[in-house]
């Protein structure tokens, strides 16, 4: 491995551990907050200009979406079967923008006499997506559709510039 597959990896490992979760005892001060988002912003930047130097080809990223027709709202088959696609798309977008974008994880952790009482887990991604080509659309089953996309890097890099400057 060169250098530079080594920074890639080291700064990817980086990234997967500040979106990794926590317990949170207390709610946490809005500078260490801004802190935290700070650091990671820096690092999805760093990514980004891994990608840009590196000379190794860096594949596209594929993202799997699901839904099943019989819970689609709709007055027909058709109509559910058009839906369960949707469906499956966004969820598919959904997955994309969180390879891409990260995810965003807030946990909390009520703890009384050293039981836990309540422990809750909130994931959010917020994240534009542009330029995704779809793949392939497949019913997979009697009553589930699967939607397949994918970015490629060039698109990924333009995605991550915007997000670092409208942040």
């Amino acid at each position: 491995m060169n250098n530079v597959s080594l920074t890639s990896m080291s700064l990817i490992t980086g990234m997967a551990l500040l979106t990794g979760c926590g317990h949170i005892y207390k709610q946490p001060e809005a500078s260490a907050i801004a802190a935290v988002e700070a650091s990671q912003t820096q690092t999805l930047v760093n990514i980004k200009d891994v990608f840009d130097t590196t000379s190794e080809n860096i594949p596209t990223v594929t993202a799997v979406g699901y839904a099943v027709t019989s819970t689609q709202p709709g007055r027909n088959e058709a109509q559910k079967r058009l839906m369960a696609i949707r469906s499956a798309r966004m969820a598919a977008m959904r997955d994309l923008a969180e390879q891409i974008h990260g995810l965003r994880v807030d946990s909390s952790t009520t703890v009384i006499d050293l039981i836990v009482q309540n422990d809750t887990f909130r994931g959010m991604v917020n994240g534009t997506i542009r330029g995704a080509r779809t793949v392939r659309i497949n019913p997979t089953g009697s009553d589930t559709y699967e939607v397949v996309l994918e970015i490629d890097r060039e698109t990924i890099g333009y995605l991550l510039k915007t997000a670092r400057t409208s942040a």
